[in-house]
């Protein structure tokens, strides 16, 4: 697999950098950056650091999405469901992690808590127009195609 080069500053020493779990993963896994172990009540979503920031290359972006265990074992998945992390932010990734289960759950300093894949984005120029191309399909949504 090909990849790129992403320029990465850690903002703390014991800050992690993100790392894939096998030759083929998609997705590197981001860490968190804590002093102690943060707990995070049911329903509740707290915002955890990773220690790092990130150039990602003009026409990039990073989405960040929940680690699948994390997810499905414990419940504990990014609040905006995808993070969009734009090419030009220089900022520190902050992963917002929502207690989906009915339990609280520790979060341990240097733990996976999300993963971020890498893609090319495609900026468009919006063009408004009195009519739209006809297509099969129209204007059914929500399921249409499954009948």
């Amino acid at each position: 697999m090909k990849k790129a080069q992403i320029r990465i500053k850690k903002l703390r020493e014991d800050a992690v950098v993100p790392t894939y779990g096998s030759p083929y993963a998609a997705g590197a896994d981001l860490y968190a950056c804590l002093e102690e172990e943060q707990v995070v009540s049911p329903g509740q979503t707290v915002m955890f650091h990773t220690g790092i920031a990130m150039e990602i290359p003009e026409g990039y972006a990073g989405l960040i999405f929940a680690r699948s265990g994390l997810a499905s074992k414990r419940g504990l998945a990014p609040a905006n469901k995808v993070g969009v992390v734009d090419s030009d932010y220089r900022g520190e990734f902050m992963i917002a992690l929502h207690n989906h289960s009915d339990v609280p759950q520790t979060v341990l300093p240097g733990e996976r808590i999300a993963q971020m894949v890498i893609t090319p984005v495609l900026a468009a120029e919006f063009l408004q127009v009195e009519e739209l191309e006809e297509t099969q399909r129209g204007s059914g949504g929500f399921g249409s195609t499954g009948r």
